[in-house]
């Protein structure tokens, strides 16, 4: 492992804080950026550098990331004022965390690649437990070349590193994988609900059903901390509700007609009208019980 890349992280939320943190760890020079700064004290104290913008970082490092909550943060970080355009140099390789547009990956590709700049677009997902153990899936588009030079720093971070096509690639696993993400999490809510109703006791439900043809993430991971009433946010509802909104533009860009997903982005919108944005997205039950008249373990 080369550790003497220096690796820049900008964006110290839910997922990038840990992410940065693995990274430290491992024995890499990390510097550090966010816009509030006491996010940015803990791994200072670990040893990290304080970078002052995204250009500072990004002068620093030999790879930079952003980790960011939608496009025009990405790219307002990676070619606005102070931002990541500034501060380029020959061999950087930037690679972006965030969930964004495939289209906007692609515009922040095609315009640093003018300063000589190889951009990876790498969403994650694991959620915070995944982030913070290292386990997470990266789906990564753009070229090999600077895939095989961040790989070191990667594969601390995830498990599996999947190399899905040029610059843009990556979000668009990235958008498939939400699709399903969101079907689990709002088939779950249903199930849970039907079975209470129905006079069947939902944690047996779940024993009975979760290693056969129903067997996915979602059962393996939430109906536990449902039924001990912790609806506290490893992914947060209102972050799934903006990756499909991602998905729909998409979607609608390309001609795709997807009509489940359209549902599920009325229902985590609900969620986020009725006060539910900060919870966890498999807290989308919440608008199952709402629409059900009852309430999980009641």
């Amino acid at each position: 492992m080369d550790k003497e890349l220096v690796v820049g992280y900008i964006g110290l939320g839910l997922m990038g804080k840990p992410i940065a943190c693995n990274i430290l760890k491992a024995g890499f020079q990390v510097v550090v950026y966010n816009r509030s700064r006491s996010k940015m004290q803990e791994l200072i104290d670990k040893g990290a550098l304080e970078g002052t913008s995204p250009a500072d970082v990004t002068k620093q490092s030999d790879i930079v990331f952003t980790n960011l909550p939608d496009s025009p943060d990405v790219l307002k970080v990676a070619l606005g004022p102070n931002g990541i355009v500034e501060g380029t140099h020959p061999g950087l390789v930037f690679i972006d965390n965030s969930t964004i547009k495939p289209a906007a990956a692609r515009q922040i590709s095609e315009a640093l690649l003018t300063r000589g700049v190889l951009c990876l677009d790498a969403p994650v997902s694991g959620g915070d437990i995944g982030a913070q153990q290292g386990t997470l899936t990266i789906m990564v588009g753009g070229p090999k070349e600077a895939l095989d030079k961040a790989y070191p720093v990667l594969k601390v971070i995830g498990k599996k590193i999947t190399h899905v096509g040029g610059s843009g690639a990556g979000q668009i696993a990235k958008a498939a994988n939400q699709i399903m993400v969101a079907a689990q999490m709002v088939a779950m809510g249903e199930l849970l609900i039907l079975s209470q109703k129905a006079g069947a006791d939902p944690a047996k439900v779940i024993e009975a059903i979760c290693s056969g043809a129903a067997q996915c993430w979602t059962l393996d991971n939430k109906p536990h901390r449902l039924f001990d009433g912790n609806r506290s946010p490893g992914f947060k509802a209102y972050m799934q509700a903006k990756d499909l909104g991602i998905v729909m533009d998409t979607a609608k860009e390309y001609g795709v007609v997807l009509p489940s997903t359209a549902v599920n982005t009325q229902l985590f919108n609900a969620m986020l009208e009725m006060g539910m944005r900060e919870l966890d997205n498999s807290a989308v039950i919440g608008v199952i019980e709402s629409l059900c008249g009852t309430k999980l373990g009641e």
